[in-house]
């Protein structure tokens, strides 16, 4: 690292579990974010400022009044623009020394799984199932790290699926890709702001730390956040040995929730 990057990451390197060799992994590091609303917005804001070297964003969405709200990427001159640009060039202006990539297409299966093979980690800020499916069988298929987040009205939540790891639940096992879930899109249910900033913040700090090779991240758990309450729930997961994505990783208990 250069004199500027020692004082711009300094906080960070003055953490014993960073220092500057988690700094210069982080560096080194290649994260892959899908989605750049509500909740990819603050995780572009902080893996950039947290010297991520390499930062690929993909979102075929532009830019309206109504994501203003939340999506703190983007500016009001930014409407009408896609979002992927928009936040290159907001985390230009932040740290130009990360370099940002933006794909604005809405990339379909192969694609997904191509852009998650160049990653070291997947963070998932999409807004719908068929996205966030695809997103996790690339990741199974790949073996990498997946932090998935996600917030409508009150509520949020947020895992890691750690694919590097055998006994590693995927994000099948949690919500069958085969299910009936269904997706409650801000349009319809609206969401608070703050919740996407909470989920969001937790996602980024999820992928540094994966990337630093520092602390305990949410591998096997699920986070639950009520913020009219502002109660938090762990929920822990297992690996479902039925999944139709992951049953092919050896030996897995049953997927179940623990309290």
């Amino acid at each position: 690292m250069n004199d500027d990057q020692l004082l711009r990451y300094s906080r960070h390197i003055l953490l014993p579990e960073v220092g500057i060799e988690g700094q210069q992994r982080l560096l080194a590091s290649r994260a892959l974010l899908i989605g750049a609303g509500g909740l990819g917005s603050p995780i572009a804001l902080y893996l950039a400022s947290g010297g991520v070297g390499h930062i690929t964003i993909c979102d075929g969405d532009k830019v309206d009044l109504t994501n203003l709200q939340r999506q703190i990427v983007h500016r009001t001159d930014s409407i009408g623009t896609y979002k992927a640009l928009s936040a290159q060039a907001t985390l230009a202006s932040i740290n130009p020394e990360v370099e940002v990539v933006a794909v604005t297409e809405r990339a379909g299966e192969d694609r997904i799984a191509e852009l998650v093979a160049d990653a070291d980690v997947v963070l998932d800020g999409s807004d719908n199932f068929a996205t966030r499916n695809a997103v996790n069988r690339a990741c199974v298929l790949h073996r990498k790290p997946l932090v998935s987040g996600a917030a409508v009205r009150f509520d949020g939540q947020v895992a890691v699926f750690d694919m590097r790891r055998d006994d590693a639940p995927c994000y099948a096992c949690l919500f069958p890709d085969a299910g009936e879930n269904e997706d409650t899109p801000c349009a319809i249910m609206g969401v608070f702001a703050p919740v996407t900033g909470i989920i969001g913040t937790i996602q980024a700090a999820e992928a540094l730390k994966l990337l630093a090779g520092a602390g305990e991240v949410l591998a096997g758990r699920l986070l639950l956040v009520d913020a009219l309450t502002m109660q938090l729930r762990t929920i822990r997961l297992s690996k479902d040995p039925a999944c139709a994505v992951c049953a092919k990783a050896p030996e897995g208990m049953s997927a179940s929730a623990r309290g």
